[in-house]
């Protein structure tokens, strides 16, 4: 019987698209060189970033030995990459189709592993907040135990919006590791943590009505005079928005709605623009995100804007205070300081 494929998360902030396009994943500390050339395994990697990086303290080096370990080491052809995709919040899910190799040619995050990646944009509001969680790692590259199921589901699903795991196997197992504490939660877990809380009540606590009330509650807050049309299931213009109190000087402001987490594509994005006057302003909310050929549109099209549920949770939690207590009740969330990410405890 073949054993079930390791599942692991990755993470990376310095390179976004040209993973996906180029079909692999990567870390730093490129001044070790090609891996390959470093014997003794974990602690041959942690005599070398000893060597390059004098300043950095015998844990950190620790840690920082056991990501390339896993990159040039552990992993293996067929392993399953969860890897969230900061540009977009999103989560992309690839398998490992080769070995680790050194990417000389390119200018950084040379150490690198080939992927094959099968799901790419998966909304956040597929998974459980514990799946989540998990994958927030501060790691660049660990082991996901707890929630493989979730992942392996969304990953095999051959639908394009799939439905978080209702029945998840916990495992108990730990991996045995003396790299700094994956569940500290400082700031940007729980920065992320606030997020996905606050998408997630969007999604499920609103009705499509009810997100077209929201979006112009929104625009009021942001500064605009603001009225929801007729309420239409089949689309079109949803919220009509002016800076003049009586809405008669122009710009006029279409907007449409999707109270959707999946992918918006094209077709969507043309049909709002064919209701676009001279000198109006159109705009696409969504809860989800845009295809290659809709934000193409956008950049090509003067006057037209594209906001993803991430642009919609920012400009939420930025004028959270202005917004009306309908939907501060439903949403309630609370100011707090926290352990900042690069606190050196």
């Amino acid at each position: 019987m073949k054993p079930e494929p390791t599942i692991w998360g990755v993470h990376n902030d310095t390179l976004t698209e040209e993973i996906i396009a180029g079909g692999f994943i990567s870390a730093g500390w490129d001044k070790l060189g090609d891996l390959n050339n470093i014997p003794d395994g974990r602690e041959g990697f942690k005599n070398e970033l000893a060597k390059h990086y004098p300043e950095r303290k015998p844990l950190a080096i620790a840690g920082w030995a056991g990501i390339l370990t896993r990159l040039r080491d552990t992993m293996q052809p067929g392993d399953i990459v969860v890897a969230p995709y900061k540009p977009d919040s999103t989560i992309n899910i690839g398998i490992i189709t080769g070995d680790y190799y050194y990417a000389t040619n390119e200018t950084t995050h040379r150490h690198r592993r080939p992927v094959r990646w099968e799901k790419i944009g998966l909304s956040r509001t597929v998974f459980t907040q514990p799946a989540l969680y998990e994958v927030g790692s501060f790691l660049t590259i660990f082991r996901v135990r707890k929630h493989a199921d979730e992942f392996l589901a969304a990953l095999h699903t051959t639908e394009h919006a799939v439905d978080a795991v209702t029945n998840i196997v916990e495992h108990a197992a730990r991996e045995e590791t003396d790299e700094e504490n994956t569940d500290e939660p400082r700031a940007s877990r729980i920065e992320r943590h606030t997020r996905d809380h606050v998408l997630e009540a969007l999604h499920k606590n609103l009705t499509h009505q009810e997100f077209e009330e929201f979006t112009a509650d929104l625009l009021r807050a942001l500064g605009y005079q603001a009225r929801v049309t007729q309420y239409n299931q089949d689309g079109g213009v949803d919220v009509i928005a002016h800076r003049d109190p009586l809405g008669v000087e122009p710009p006029q402001i279409k907007v449409q709605c999707k109270h959707l987490t999946s992918t918006i594509g094209a077709p969507d994005v043309q049909q709002l623009i064919g209701t676009q006057g001279p000198g109006d302003y159109v705009v696409f909310v969504t809860l989800g995100n845009y295809s290659r050929d809709a934000i193409s549109i956008e950049r090509q099209r003067s006057g037209l804007r594209l906001l993803t549920g991430e642009d919609v949770v920012t400009l939420f939690l930025d004028h959270y205070a202005q917004l009306p207590e309908r939907w501060r009740t439903r949403i309630p969330l609370t100011p707090l300081l926290v352990v900042a990410d690069n606190a050196d405890l």
